[in-house]
């Protein structure tokens, strides 16, 4: 596994937004932390989006560190699933209420694959 430096957004109050990226095999892992609103959503995009044009075979985005999910980052999420097509099988971790609940209320969970635990994302 190797760990490229991480970036983080910060918003006029203080909310802020890291990624770390992980390389695992053919896969990569987006370790996802803070809050991910309309502040910090755009430079999650970016980060996303960036590591899905290096069209890795599966990549699986982290939210065990997120504590708030909003509008913003679920379109952030949709716009790397459109981006992924068919090169990166997109996965997110999400175990917490403040995660997995905006992705089953808007359905998206039916679209992602949602896994409690990186482990279950990786097959491992």
């Amino acid at each position: 596994m190797s760990s490229a430096d991480p970036s983080s957004q910060a918003g006029p109050n203080g909310q802020s937004v890291r990624v770390n990226v992980e390389k695992h095999g053919e896969g990569t892992v987006l370790a996802v932390s803070g809050d991910i609103d309309m502040v910090t959503a755009p430079e999650f995009e970016k980060q996303v989006l960036a590591v899905v044009r290096e069209r890795p075979g599966t990549l699986v985005v982290d939210l065990g560190g997120v504590d708030f999910l909003g509008s913003a980052g679920l379109t952030a999420l949709v716009a790397a699933h459109q981006e992924a097509g068919d090169h990166t099988e997109l996965k997110v971790v999400a175990a917490s209420s403040a995660t997995a609940r905006p992705l089953q209320l808007t359905g998206l969970d039916q679209e992602i694959p949602v896994f409690a635990t990186r482990d279950e994302a990786l097959g491992g």
